[in-house]
């Protein structure tokens, strides 16, 4: 027997809770919506895997991985390794040059939630991550360009107690349908209640013209940034 589910109860227990929960290998676990007693888990990424690409041989350690190509391919370059700074923890990942950081968010350390690929192309806003407090795409950013910098995504800013008021206030709202918009929003959200404090309408619909949702739930991304906001402020 099915029971009948109302589409608000969906959302707060999965819709919302959607762009977060991919990254549960990583000890994320259900962040968006969940209930008020469960917390998210502070972010680690552990068990990086380095593989080489000419023989397949496989290590934990990127030390291992330039020995081994010292070792059985003395003449080859060794495969490119960035020094990442991701939610507060510094990951070395293989990389090959042309990755963009959405590709190695996702392929490389394994945040399936916060970089989502819709355009592809810059244009939609769905994978911005903040780099060094700053909204950036990170579907035209090479990962690169990245080493040295802050990088955050959605499920590390979920994962913070200071930001839970955002994510209460995003799934009283319904601030997301498909969900598949909403890590992009959620980021900007944070960059602009730090920007601006307690933001006016005005304000967050100026820094948000860049996210585009197909559902249209633009209005409520406002009421929630807005209670969000006086909620950090206040403490709460």
């Amino acid at each position: 027997m099915v029971q009948d589910v109302s589409r608000r109860d969906f959302l707060k227990v999965g819709g919302i809770a959607g762009f977060a929960a991919g990254a549960a290998g990583l000890g994320i676990g259900s962040i968006l919506g969940a209930p008020a007693e469960a917390h998210a888990e502070a972010i680690t990424v552990t068990d990086f895997v380095y593989t080489c690409p000419l023989c397949g041989q496989k290590t934990t350690d990127y030390d291992a991985l330039v020995k081994h190509f010292g070792e059985q391919h003395p003449d080859a370059a060794v495969p490119e390794c960035a020094t990442l700074s991701i939610n507060g923890s510094e990951v070395k990942v293989q990389v090959e040059p042309h990755w963009t950081l959405r590709e190695t968010l996702l392929m490389a350390v394994g945040l399936t939630g916060g970089a989502k690929q819709m355009c592809d192309r810059g244009a939609c806003g769905s994978c911005t991550v903040l780099i060094d407090g700053v909204p950036a795409l990170s579907c035209s950013t090479l990962v690169v360009e990245c080493q040295g910098k802050q990088i955050e995504t959605s499920e590390g800013i979920a994962a913070d107690e200071t930001w839970r008021p955002l994510v209460e206030a995003y799934a009283k709202h319904d601030a997301a349908q498909c969900g598949y918009c909403t890590p992009g929003q959620f980021t900007v959200a944070k960059y602009i209640i730090e920007k601006y404090g307690e933001p006016t309408e005005e304000q967050i619909r100026a820094e948000l013209a860049g996210n585009i949702c197909r559902c249209g739930t633009y209005s409520r991304h406002v009421k929630a940034i807005q209670e969000a906001a006086a909620a950090i402020k206040g403490g709460n």
